[in-house]
């Protein structure tokens, strides 16, 4: 037996899902990767030069992963059982997909152009963001 998706519950979910994560994003990119990141463009000899329309593409983006996450949890929420092992299990799903291709497609496709830990150390932030943010939706969706 299924259950019908509360379409509503869903999207408010994404967005809280969406919400933690640019939350998450922010931190790294402005704070914690933000001195590397400019050295990396000073390396290339680039300034950064702020887009506001970039800008918006990303969290529009990231809010749209929200959704797409809190989707899947609530589609295999039923045969995982637990909430935790849903959420847990979508999160690591979504940050392979995500982070991990990124990554490599990085650091293998654009040889030599990143520093290591402007590719790698998102990959290993976003080990945490997704599944928390996945437990959220669930949270957020209920029963």
């Amino acid at each position: 037996m299924t259950a019908e998706i509360r379409i509503g519950r869903l999207l408010i979910a994404g967005l809280v899902a969406g919400l933690i994560m640019n939350i998450g994003e922010a931190a790294l990119h402005a704070g914690i990767l933000g001195e590397a990141t400019t050295a990396a463009y000073a390396a290339l000899n680039r300034t950064i030069v702020p887009d506001a329309t970039n800008l918006v593409l990303l969290i529009a983006l990231t809010f749209a992963q929200g959704v797409l996450i809190a989707w899947l949890y609530v589609v295999i929420r039923v045969r995982f059982g637990s909430r935790f092992t849903t959420a847990a299990c979508v999160g690591l799903v979504a940050w392979f997909l995500s982070s991990v291709y990124s990554a490599v497609y990085l650091h293998a496709g654009l040889p030599g152009v990143f520093p290591h830990n402007i590719v790698w150390v998102p990959v290993a932030w976003q080990l945490l963001e997704y599944p928390l943010a996945t437990l959220a939706a669930g949270a957020t969706y209920g029963e």
